[in-house]
Order: C-alpha cells, then sequence, then structure tokens
C-alpha cells in the first residue's frame, strides 16, 4: 500500500524561498512508486494551499508556489484541510518549513493536536532548538562545552545600549558574532570587530527578533555531524566547512557552489568520538526525534566546542544534513524513507499513552 504524504513547506518565515528549495529537492528524491505525494503551500501571508497530487518530481520552484485556485485554499480552517473526512487522511506530514512559524514548534503542536504523523522534531525540540539562548542553557545543563555569549531583548538594546556594549566588552572577546535568537540559516548573522560594527550589526538582527545574542568569535574549524533516530538514535561522518567568506552565512549555503565541504573531515578518532557523544547528548537533551545536525567548533589543539544543532536542517542538493547521510552510506531517497518510517513509529508509540 502506498502512504499518503503531505509535503508542508513555503511558510510566514525570512527562511520561505529556503522552504522552496527544500521541497523541491525532497520531490527528485522522493519514490513515487512508494507514495501518494500531495503538496501544502503556505504562502508567506499564511495562506495554506494545497494542490493536486504530484505524480514525478518537481523541476521547478515556481511549480510549488501554488496560487488561488489550486484544490484547496483554506486560510481559516486549517483542521478540515488536513483532515478531509471525504477522502483518506494523511499517513504522514513532512514539514519542510524552515525558521520561524515552522520550525519552531508552532506547526508540530498543531500537528500534535490533530494527531497526524509528521517527521522531525516535536515541539520541545523544535522549540528549544529555534531558540539560540534557550538551546544554549539546555546544553550548559547537559555539560557541553559552548564560546561564552551574551543575550538580551530589543527593548533592553533600545534603552541600555551603553551598558551592554560594556557588558558584552567585558565578558566577551573580539571579534564578535550577532545573531537574532529565533533564526536559522545564518539570515541576519553579522561578525563584528569592533563597537561600530557590533551596533550595526544588533540593528540588523533586531529587524529579525525581538532577542538578540552575541557570541565571542572563536579561531577553529566548523565541523558538522548528522543525527538520525529517536530513542538510539545513530551519528553520520564528520564534515568540514571551508567557506570562501568570513563565515558561513546564507549565501554560502544556498547560493554559492564555491563553498568547500570536506568529508569525511580530516579529524582524529578520538576527535570524531568525542563529537559523537556531544552531538547525542545534545539530541537527547532537547528530547529530539528524527533528524539533527548538530554543528561544532574544532580548535587546533583538537579542543572541540559545541556551536548550535538545527532540528530542520536544509535539503537542497548543497545541504551538508544530506550529504553526511551520503557519505555515510545512506542514499538521499532511503534517508528520505527512513525518517517517514520515524515519524511513524513515533507516532504509534504515543498511541500507546493513556489519557484518562
Amino acid at each position: 500500500m502506498k502512504k499518503k504524504l503531505g509535503l508542508l513547506y513555503g511558510g510566514k518565515s525570512a527562511e520561505h524561498d529556503v522552504s522552496l528549495s527544500t521541497a523541491r529537492a525532497v520531490t527528485q528524491a522522493l519514490n513515487f512508486d512508494k507514495f501518494d505525494v500531495f503538496p501544502i503551500f503556505i504562502t508567506r501571508d499564511g495562506e495554506w494551499r494545497k494542490g493536486d497530487q504530484l505524480t514525478a518530481p518537481v523541476e521547478s520552484i515556481e511549480q510549488l508556489q501554488l496560487g488561488k485556485g489550486t484544490q484547496d485554499s483554506i486560510p481559516n480552517d486549517v483542521s478540515s484541510f488536513l483532515l478531509n473526512k471525504d477522502e483518506k487522511e494523511f499517513d504522514v506530514i513532512f514539514p519542510l518549513l524552515h525558521g520561524t512559524n515552522g520550525e519552531d514548534g508552532t506547526v508540530q503542536g498543531l500537528l500534535e493536536v490533530l494527531n497526524l504523523p509528521y517527521v522531525g522534531n516535536g515541539v520541545l525540540a523544535s522549540s528549544a532548538g529555534m531558540d539560540k539562548v534557550v538551546m544554549k542553557q539546555l546544553f550548559e545543563h547537559a555539560g557541553l562545552k559552548q564560546v561564552p555569549y551574551v543575550y538580551f531583548i530589543r527593548k533592553e538594546w533600545n534603552k541600555n545600549q551603553d551598558a551592554l556594549i560594556a557588558k558584552m566588552e567585558e565578558e566577551l572577546t573580539w571579534p564578535m558574532f550577532v545573531k537574532p535568537a529565533n533564526l536559522g540559516s545564518s539570515v541576519g548573522i553579522s561578525k563584528a570587530s569592533n563597537r561600530e560594527e557590533l551596533i550595526k550589526a544588533i540593528d540588523l538582527a533586531s529587524k529579525y527578533d525581538r532577542k538578540i545574542i552575541v557570541e565571542t568569535g572563536i579561531v577553529a574549524r566548523e565541523v558538522e555531524m548528522g543525527v538520525l533516530g529517536n530513542d538510539s538514535p545513530k551519528v553520520s561522518v564528520p564534515g568540514e566547512i571551508k567557506p570562501v567568506t568570513d563565515f558561513y552565512d546564507y549565501d554560502s549555503k544556498y547560493n554559492d557552489n564555491n563553498t568547500g565541504l570536506i568529508i569525511p573531515a580530516p579529524v582524529t578518532t578520538d576527535v570524531v568520538e568525542r563529537m559523537k557523544d556531544m552531538a547525542i547528548r545534545a539530541f537527547k537533551v532537547l528530547d529530539c526525534s528524527g533528524l539533527v545536525r548538530a554543528d561544532f567548533f574544532v580548535t587546533a589543539e583538537d579542543d572541540i566546542v559545541i556551536n548550535e544543532v538545527n532540528t530542520m536542517p536544509g535539503f537542497t542538493p548543497v545541504s551538508m544534513y544530506p550529504i553526511l547521510w551520503q557519505n555515510t552510506g545512506v542514499t538521499y531517497s532511503d534517508l528520505i524513507e527512513q525518517l517517514i518510517d520515524l515519524a511513524i513509529e513515533r507516532h504509534e508509540e504515543k498511541q500507546q499513552l493513556q489519557y484518562q
């Protein structure tokens, strides 16, 4: 029996375009002999649109941008939209949403309430993984080594700019990296080497989120690992990123084919084992499920610092997560099928819970 799969993509997010690229790539890897695939597009304005069943891979992003007049377009009644009693309910939803209103636990909460199986992390892991400050606080609880950081909200910055700058200069060292706390794909991230650049970077980050995090820059190699599973996760080979820019920014991730990826990363067996241990500890402390990409810094002295985890890493052709698993022996298609199986496994386990 073919499974009915809903691909959920787009969304009200600064990473809307990234989501479209991910959705196209996933359609190109799906086995259409195993799945009945339905596109579910969320516009930039938050309107949900379900298109006709896909029978072949999508070749262009424009095909995914479903216009008005598609099969369904129901902005205010998503429950009936997803639970159409006139036809078979979805066997599983694959959220290919990045950033706010998708990767942050909001859509996951909706799918939980509707009791629909879905790929990837649950509400807690998604929301905690999205908020870099909460994530770092949980990592600290788990004893995972991190770079020093300072965080604050936009109103504090507007009221106490001089005091916050003094705090950052006291607790951190130059250069500093400024980030919106609740965004991914390096959107809104800047490197600052002095006060003037710091102020400009914070003003930019505050356009994307009310909470800002500023971290000490570190001279180190950027190494990433993929984590796959539910209660017994497994870890991929490590991959090193060699960006041509100062850091692995948005263009490096999605537009620049010159960014170097070294897989497996040239690190010692001891470093690999320590990163694996840290990746699994990070996965478990956030109560993750399905997939996570764990990002590390490795110094010249082989000291390891965890930077962050991404609970919905991209699936574009140049994305690190699927490439890591390809180099670990799991093809793109097999990876997607494993994620779908893990989603159904987790959902079936939840159905065993008693509620009275």
